[in-house]
């Protein structure tokens, strides 16, 4: 329970960004800088300059991300901006720290796909404690709060102009790979914002509803929620229940429905992000003694 507390307080929240940060500036120095990924964001910008004139991207970084949080102040607010304050310095004190570290790798693909992983595992953390790493990343914050996209597409969205300029100033073929990374750090994003987990949503339309709760209750140890329901073509009363498992509990469960209740209609969807008490067996269990 001590530990839940903490995870709600503020301190959490900038451990959260401070950790998510160091993994954005770790992304860059290993993985993109050393290939010549401009994967988009100011780090792109930084990569391009340091290309063409040798610029110290961590010194690119700070500068270019000055009048970005100014502008995060006046729109989004000042508990946002501090949060964000927080993730601009870190990231560039990263880079900065790191300039002469040895595990570069130098092969574009691998590059795309890790730096791409690791940027994207950064990105969420630090978004899901409701803060930015500033640069383009703190314009796509802005892109999601006002029109409702995920961060991962409103990241996608605002990188595709910088990517566009590396095709010129490196060539074409490194901003494919920059693509990719891009492509794969949105889709990560939206992965660990959602803290998208293996879960399957079960609809099941049944007349024998006492025994299918029992399965699910006594086998799954799961909740359920119960919807009455007209059949369009027998016209007789049944009962919808919906419930959600984890991926290796659906199976199980799948074939329990088989075997023991082999004439309800069942529908396995995906579940992306599941909020509320009651979905961990630990909180049900604890719902249940209350």
């Amino acid at each position: 329970m001590a530990i839940q507390k903490f995870r709600k307080t503020v301190l959490f929240e900038y451990i959260q960004i401070i950790f998510g940060a160091a993994l954005v500036g770790l992304a860059f120095n290993i993985f993109l800088l050393p290939s010549r990924l401009a994967a988009g964001g100011v780090s792109g910008i930084s990569t391009i300059l340091y290309e063409l004139f040798q610029f110290n991207p961590a010194y690119v970084q700070w500068l270019i991300n000055i009048p970005l949080l100014i502008l995060g102040v006046l729109l989004v607010g000042k508990e946002f901006s501090m949060k964000t304050l927080v993730g601009t310095f870190f990231v560039p004190f990263v880079i900065w720290l790191t300039t002469d570290i040895k595990l570069a790798v130098e092969n574009p693909l691998l590059s795309a796909i890790y730096g791409g992983i690791m940027l994207g595992v950064g990105l969420g953390i630090v978004y899901r404690a409701n803060g930015s790493t500033g640069g383009t990343a703190l314009i796509a914050q802005l892109v999601k709060k006002y029109t409702g996209l995920s961060s991962g597409f409103s990241q996608l969205l605002v990188d595709g102009l910088v990517v566009v300029t590396s095709a010129f100033v490196f060539n074409f073929e490194l901003a494919l790979y920059a693509m990719i990374a891009i492509y794969v750090t949105s889709k990560v994003i939206d992965f660990v914002q959602l803290q998208t987990s293996p879960t399957k949503l079960v609809l099941i339309i049944t007349d024998k509803e006492e025994k299918v709760q029992a399965i699910i209750k006594n086998d799954i140890n799961r909740g359920l929620t119960k919807i009455k329901t007209i059949g369009g073509y027998s016209n007789q009363e049944k009962t919808m229940i919906l419930c959600v498992v984890e991926q290796s509990e659906a199976v199980y469960f799948k074939k329990l429905l088989q075997t023991q209740e082999p004439t309800s209609f069942v529908i396995f969807l995906n579940a992306s992000e599941i909020l509320g008490r009651g979905f961990s067996k630990a909180q049900f269990d604890e719902d249940n003694m209350k």
